[in-house]
């Protein structure tokens, strides 16, 4: 069904018009003079070039060690040069060029490559020559992800007179709405919120007619069904003679699909293939009976001094989960922000912030932290459910050990999770280390974690939270009930 879907004309990705850049008009300013060519790429296809070209180099082409190299402007090298980007890692070298010669490109490579600044750069760059309207529209499947492109463009993109437009749900629609009718260069925008603007007004369409880039953020979420809808209301939009780029950490079968679609010069750099977790992440798992989990919890969070980590995520599969354990880890007395999808979005945005800027140590999270968020501080990953799925394994401990950094992701694992444990091993190819406990020692704090989840539970019967999360359930239910009726329709 899906892959019916995916090369479905009416719902192509891949654009079949070549990008013709135009002059530069006053809007912009920038020394773009330097480099004032559109299209420099230092190794131009030949027009005998196959039309889809797929590499799985991983290692740095030695030929380009700067990002001038790549053929981008002047300011955009000095601009990498100030934020301490000293040389373009592996996924820009390979797919930095393509973006600036009008290939579409689907980038596959581990958290913490680099992946933002692969497409980001070109864009902006590109976006010095031709700076009208909406000139990129950038889709990412969570609102945390998207504040955090926003900043990324923005400080890339620092020396222009950058409009960066973040469209979410969450957040006052007018506003949004109005922001969007000014133009801005570059709109970041989750797909249901971007859907819903499209749909209420035909204004809000036209200002995409003209954008130039489309780009998929962690493509393989985005790609997942349950957006199908969203994508074709949002494709309908965009002009046939865009660039589409889509990049990811994991290669899924959606993604594997789209190596079959006819494209106008479509590039592939892959990595590697599958899954994949980096060297520097030391990986561990406790057994433990699934009664005295927030025992261990509590253990390994009383050692992160001790091992000079200085700050975790500990990732759970659902809210009410989420929700628990950081009202019982305020009872501990141990500042922790929770971020979930049942908070309201000027929480959730408070919370990571705290949490980004140190002011407490702690983020307990579902799923919606797990993509793409870069945190320098992160030390230490915390597996308190273990994922039913091996690809978003890969994504919660790649929020650890970035960009060549070293870092330790922990599974506390029941008696019941072991065939899930066997699983990620084997999907990851590496075997995790048991974290040796005495459980003596762990034990020692028994009484106080089961009266502190005793409080928990109760701050949650007054807080209200059971009924926000029975309403959530309805509304979530009566919408797939639509979708599935428009489908049949």
């Amino acid at each position: 069904m899906e892959e019916k879907t995916l090369v479905d004309k009416s719902f192509r990705l891949f654009s079949c018009k070549k990008i013709t850049p135009k002059h530069p008009p006053k809007t912009l300013t920038t020394t773009t003079a330097q480099n004032p060519n559109p299209n420099p790429n230092p190794n131009p296809p030949s027009p005998s070039e196959p039309s889809i070209v797929r590499e799985t180099n991983a290692t740095p082409n030695p030929n380009l060690t700067s990002f001038s190299d790549l053929g981008l402007a002047e300011w955009a090298a000095q601009t990498c040069k100030e934020l301490g980007m000293k040389k373009p890692t592996p996924v820009q070298c390979r797919c930095i060029p393509r973006i600036l010669a009008g290939h579409n490109v689907l980038g596959v490579a581990q958290t913490g490559s680099g992946k933002t600044a692969a497409f980001a750069l070109p864009i902006l760059h590109r976006l010095t020559v031709d700076p009208y309207g909406v000139f990129a529209l950038v889709v990412t499947p969570t609102r945390e992800l998207a504040y955090q492109l926003a900043e990324q463009f923005r400080a890339l993109g620092s020396c222009l007179n950058l409009r960066c437009a973040v469209v979410v749900g969450g957040m006052d629609i007018i506003n949004q709405a109005q922001t969007l009718m000014g133009r801005p260069h570059v709109v970041i925008a989750t797909p249901g919120r971007i859907k819903v603007l499209i749909e209420q007004s035909p204004d809000i369409a036209a200002v995409f007619s003209k954008t130039k880039f489309l780009v998929l953020d962690e493509a393989d979420r985005v790609l997942d069904v349950g957006f199908e809808e969203e994508l074709r209301v949002v494709f309908q939009c965009l002009p046939k003679n865009r660039q589409t780029l889509l990049f990811s950490a994991t290669m899924t079968s959606d993604l594997q699909t789209l190596l079959e679609l006819p494209a106008h010069k479509a590039y592939i750099y892959e990595a590697y293939g599958g899954f994949k977790t980096v060297e520097s992440l030391k990986q561990q798992y406790v057994l433990t009976p699934k009664k005295v989990k927030d025992v261990y919890l509590l253990h390994i969070l009383s050692k992160m001094e001790d091992m000079g980590i200085r700050s975790a995520i500990i990732f759970v599969q659902t809210t009410r989960c989420c929700h628990h354990i950081s009202l019982m880890l305020e009872e501990l007395e141990l500042e922790a922000a929770a971020l979930h999808s049942l908070k309201p979005q000027f929480l959730r945005l408070a919370a990571l912030s705290r949490f980004k800027s140190g002011q407490i140590p702690l983020l307990v999270a579902t799923d919606v932290a797990s993509r793409g968020l870069d945190i320098p501080t992160v030390d230490l990953v915390i597996n308190y459910d273990i994922p039913r799925c091996p690809k978003d394994y890969v994504h919660r401990v790649g929020r650890t050990a970035r960009a060549g950094r070293g870092g330790l992701a922990v599974s506390i694992v029941t008696p019941e999770d072991r065939l899930l444990l066997h699983e990620i091993e084997a999907i990851v190819g590496k075997k995790m280390d048991e974290l040796e406990c005495k459980e003596n020692e762990v034990l020692e704090g028994i009484t106080k974690v089961f009266k502190a989840r005793r409080v928990a539970n109760m701050k949650m019967l007054d807080d209200g939270f059971e009924e926000s999360a029975k309403v959530r359930r309805e509304q979530k239910l009566k919408k797939r009930s639509k979708k599935r009726k428009r489908k049949s329709s």
